[in-house]
């Protein structure tokens, strides 16, 4: 009899497996539930459809020791914030538990609440989870639309989680997100701010691989990153890259390049830019004008240069011509030391003697073609720094 009943007691234990695991694959659907379709018409809206949704019991366990060992993971850095472990535990047992597509709301609010790192790192699982219940259960193939992906990668470079933001723009990858230049523009910003070129070479990779088109946008933030880090050699490989991808490049782009080429004392580079940039523009900036002023300067042709000031101070908006003042003394006391400073040693004499000579005689002929010119010509004379 104790036999027996030991026996009755082991089969009681074992039971519920051996029903999991003997019912044939066909038969295991336990959850039959109808996903409502999430069409919205704001921008913010997600793809997706009215579907049949189903989940086997095995889906389930999977699903909740999914949650339960991530969860735990980052249970023990305790950085991620109340709100944003909420609305991620809201998400997630509505697509791993209810099998329900959970609504297009939480996502956003889940992205806009992010505060810390580890919030990012439960927004991409909570991305990953809802890309594999829309290809798994809804058979939606398309990822989101760009429009979450640019929102994304804003929340990472805000919170300079930039090694998930670079996931974000690869055309493949597992978080369902659709990579766009203007994604990839969050994180050249955060690049700009911090000064972080090797960051600007991995997003300008990234876009090459992944076959994003370059946008005039693009070339402004690459070409301030190249300028304030005083990078020659990229300013002038990204250049070719954006000429040859055939973008409209804006003035801003075009004025670095050329202060850039002036401040080298590369006149070759200046003039190719000038060529390219007057044909898409008519009319000089304060900084482009300035640029071949000095460009002529360093040619040995001080009257010619003044000819381009008189140009531009007959096409200028009088608002704008006080800054011709304030360009005309950075020309006297900065822009000499900066050109000298770029030269070879051997150089640097002759350069400097006919930056002496040829700034007086630009800066005295102004007058003579009508522009006032209200230069303190002293702050050149006295630079001992400059070698005769």
């Amino acid at each position: 009899m104790q036999v027996l009943s030991n026996a009755r007691g082991l089969t009681r234990i074992l039971k519920p497996q051996i029903l999991l695991n003997s019912v044939p694959s066909d038969h295991k659907l336990i959850i039959y539930s109808q996903c409502q379709s999430l069409h919205s018409y704001s921008s913010r809206s997600l793809p997706s459809s009215g579907n049949y949704c189903f989940a086997t019991v095995r889906d389930v366990m999977y699903s909740r020791t999914s949650k339960g060992s991530f969860c735990t993971a980052s249970g023990g850095e305790s950085a991620a914030t109340e709100a944003v472990k909420k609305i991620y535990d809201d998400i997630i047992d509505s697509v791993n538990v209810r099998r329900t597509m959970a609504p297009n709301a939480w996502l956003w609010s889940l992205i806009e609440n992010c505060k810390t790192r580890e919030d990012i790192k439960l927004l991409f699982d909570a991305l990953e989870n809802l890309r594999r219940f829309r290809l798994s259960n809804l058979r939606i193939h398309d990822n989101f639309n760009c429009n979450l992906c640019r929102e994304v990668t804003k929340a990472c470079a805000r919170l300079g989680a930039v090694d998930f933001g670079k996931k974000a723009l690869w055309n493949h990858n597992m978080y369902g997100l659709t990579p766009s230049v203007a994604s990839a523009n969050h994180l050249l910003l955060y690049a700009k701010q911090h000064n972080d070129v090797k960051l600007m070479v991995e997003v300008m990779k990234l876009l090459e691989r992944n076959h994003i088109p370059l946008q005039p946008s693009t070339a402004d933030l690459v070409s301030s990153i190249c300028y304030n880090s005083d990078n020659w050699e990229l300013i002038s490989k990204y250049s070719r890259k954006f000429l040859k991808a055939g973008v409209k490049l804006r003035r801003h782009a075009f004025d670095l390049w050329m202060d850039f080429a002036a401040k080298r004392g590369d006149t070759e580079s200046l003039w190719k830019t000038e060529k390219v940039r007057s044909e898409s523009m008519k009319q000089h900036t304060l900084v482009s004008a300035f640029s071949c002023a000095k460009g002529l300067i360093l040619e040995g042709k001080p009257l010619d240069a003044a000819a381009v000031i008189q140009v531009l101070d007959q096409t200028l908006p009088d608002t704008k011509k006080s800054g011709m003042v304030v360009e005309l003394q950075k020309l006297v006391n900065e822009w000499p030391m900066a050109v000298v400073k770029h030269q070879k040693e051997e150089n640097r004499k002759a350069l400097a003697a006919v930056l002496k000579s040829g700034i007086p005689a630009m800066v005295n002929g102004l007058p003579n073609m009508g522009v006032e010119a209200k230069v303190n010509l002293e702050d050149l004379a006295v630079k001992e720094e400059i070698p005769c």
